[in-house]
């Protein structure tokens, strides 16, 4: 394994815990629609594959269905209001973002996630000035699961992709990382569906907390 520069996470499941947020925006458009609110433990399966997702789970719809795209609108509008009331980083992503920084390793996001909401969030969370940059989903062309958005943080922060690991929850992150020519890692503590099959995405390794990166990171330095 070559020597880590830098860890690249997912933001949505993996970095954060932001699905009670949107859960509400959810709910709320829901509500204004005259239907039944959901729990949190229905919605969070879903976060990571972002807002056509959960307007599919929440009103039935199939992925073309009349009307959706205005739904979707108004979901992020919603949650752009209430962006940050109960979202927080998963427990012990604090020790490790801390741990990164002390051993000079380089961390960041790459994330699917519009930057209207991306970069006010990770402002709330007080990372913007942490991270060596924040690349999300309407920065470049193609978002994950092609490599772009991944090639495009080495770019920005002068590392090289056979040095970095890609950190995510959803198989599309562990496709763009293996794409670009980095490790990957599945972060189990995430959002992952019960109809996910993570074994079968052909990543390097799984984390069952953030923790347990550190180890492959010391594995390279002794090796």
């Amino acid at each position: 394994m070559d020597e880590v520069h830098a860890v690249w996470f997912d933001l949505d499941g993996t970095l954060a815990d932001t699905a009670p947020d949107l859960t509400h925006a959810l709910n709320t458009l829901l509500v204004q629609e005259g239907l039944e609110p959901l729990s949190v433990r229905e919605v969070r399966p879903h976060v990571s594959h972002g807002s056509v997702a959960l307007i599919q789970r929440g009103f039935g719809l199939g992925q073309n269905d009349p009307g959706g795209e205005a739904l979707r609108h108004r979901l992020l509008q919603l949650y752009r209001d209430r962006l940050c009331h109960d979202t927080t980083l998963f427990p012990g992503m604090e020790t490790l973002i801390s741990s990164l920084e002390q051993l000079g390793v380089k961390w960041g996001v790459v994330t699917n996630k519009p930057a209207f909401l991306t970069d006010p969030l990770m402002s709330e969370l007080g990372l913007s000035h942490r991270a060596a940059c924040i690349v999300s989903g309407d920065t470049t062309c193609r978002t994950k699961p092609h490599p772009d958005s991944l090639l495009h943080a080495c770019k920005l922060s002068r590392t090289s992709a056979r040095n970095c690991i890609m950190v995510g929850d959803a198989e599309r992150d562990i496709e763009a990382g293996r794409r670009a020519g980095m490790k990957t890692l599945v972060a189990l503590f995430g959002y992952i569906h019960a109809n996910d099959h993570p074994q079968q995405w052909g990543a390097d390794g799984m984390l069952s907390a953030p923790t347990d990166l550190l180890s492959w990171v010391d594995l390279q330095r002794r090796t």
